[in-house]
């Protein structure tokens, strides 16, 4: 279950709180609770992304990034994720998350959540996110200076590169799974049609054997 006491906790937090750069560490204090363990008496693997997503929260409020997304009537998407455990966390322990965005490129935006109790990193949650409206994802080096960064993306470290081409490879592999499996092509019709490509006036004349005269075949009555 979603941990939303502490979501509705962290938001009272963000009361008063000034606005911080985009590129900044936002810091985020919890306890870890007896619902937050497994059988090995330790958080939970699940529930570090849950954390971690509450985390995104307070930085996605914290930089302003709120109010853009607003403004463009879009929201962030999680595409993928990845975690690292370092350390246990025990019951009634006390931690704290620190989020940062690494980098971006034309559609991603990479970030990091640390846990970090008495100096140590216990475990790190890492992904990248798209920032998506209506008519589709968002370019994030058009929001950039909407947050008052002008400047382009950090270079991303070698680790979020190889990352994100293992996504993609990932992605490709599913897809191409289902593509075998006749899936894609369902889920493309009826329900999401593709847009027909029609040719010239000249060709469709030619390939047509309609006869205007004809009534066709299934044009039964309404």
């Amino acid at each position: 279950m979603f941990p939303w006491l502490r979501l509705f906790g962290v938001g009272l937090s963000l009361i008063g709180k000034s606005k911080v750069d985009l590129l900044a560490t936002t810091r985020v204090r919890l306890r870890v609770w007896p619902n937050d363990l497994d059988y090995n008496l330790h958080v939970n693997n699940g529930r570090y992304l849950a954390l971690a997503q509450i985390s995104g929260v307070y930085w996605f409020v914290r930089t302003g990034s709120l109010g853009i997304a607003r403004q463009h009537k879009a929201f962030p998407v999680i595409g993928d994720a990845l975690a690292k455990f370092r350390h246990d966390l025990k019951v009634f322990q006390t931690f704290e998350i620190h989020t940062r965005v690494v980098g971006w490129d034309s559609k991603w935006v990479f970030f990091e959540h640390r846990f970090v109790r008495k100096g140590r990193v216990i475990g790190v949650v890492a992904g990248r996110a798209v920032l998506k409206a209506q008519s589709g994802p968002i370019n994030p080096q058009v929001v950039s200076p909407e947050l008052g960064h002008s400047a382009p993306s950090p270079e991303l470290p070698e680790w979020v590169r190889c990352f994100d081409q293992s996504a993609e490879l990932l992605s490709e592999l599913v897809r191409d799974e289902e593509r075998s499996k006749g899936i894609l092509s369902a889920i493309q019709s009826p329900r999401y049609p593709q847009k027909r490509k029609f040719g010239s006036a000249k060709q469709m004349s030619r390939h047509s054997t309609h006869d205007p005269g004809q009534r066709p075949a299934n044009a039964d009555a309404a």
